[in-house]
């Protein structure tokens, strides 16, 4: 199995009212260079400009972004031609990253998405290695957190190769 790090960027926070803006992903493995990074133009009229900003990005240049349904069929690809078995998602957040993958890949992508119905939050592993629901895994990242999605899913996998060296069961390549 390959693990996944992913990370999402959007225009607002409600999957049916909003819009992804863009996302990245890296497979988690020491060299960190298999990356893919998409950007979606929006499906909605709706926006919030605050969450738009937090992207970097203006309207008018989300306008200009690739078609949805080309992006998640070239992401699929992507991660079919890297994962050695089963792709695991794995993120900081997942209820809003996984939400917003797992949206995009069924309503663009035929309902297929290739990791399935689960996902994995890196704070809860932390917090059960630690054994304290409240303990704050971040310190762990390496890259700095710029809100580009590839930079924010590498230093998420820098996090997860650290937890490796401190004893994490894990398969990361």
């Amino acid at each position: 199995m390959s693990y996944f790090s992913v990370d999402v960027e959007s225009d607002g926070q409600n999957f049916r009212k909003h819009s992804m803006v863009c996302f990245g992903a890296v497979v988690v493995e020491p060299s960190l260079t298999k990356t893919f990074y998409g950007q979606t133009r929006p499906t909605s009229d709706i926006w919030v400009p605050e969450a738009l900003e937090i992207s970097g990005f203006s309207r008018e240049e989300h306008l200009t972004f690739d078609d949805p349904v080309k992006v998640m069929k070239e992401f699929e690809e992507w991660i079919n031609e890297v994962s050695i078995g089963k792709p695991i998602f794995i993120s900081d957040n997942n209820g809003y990253d996984a939400g917003w993958i797992n949206l995009y890949f069924h309503e663009f992508n035929d309902g297929k998405n290739p990791f399935g119905w689960s996902s994995r939050r890196i704070g809860d592993l932390w917090c059960g290695r630690e054994n304290n629901m409240f303990s704050r895994w971040k310190h762990l990242r390496t890259s700095k957190h710029t809100h580009n999605p590839v930079d924010d899913a590498k230093g998420n996998a820098e996090a997860l190769l650290a937890m490796k060296e401190m004893g994490l069961n894990a398969k990361f390549r």
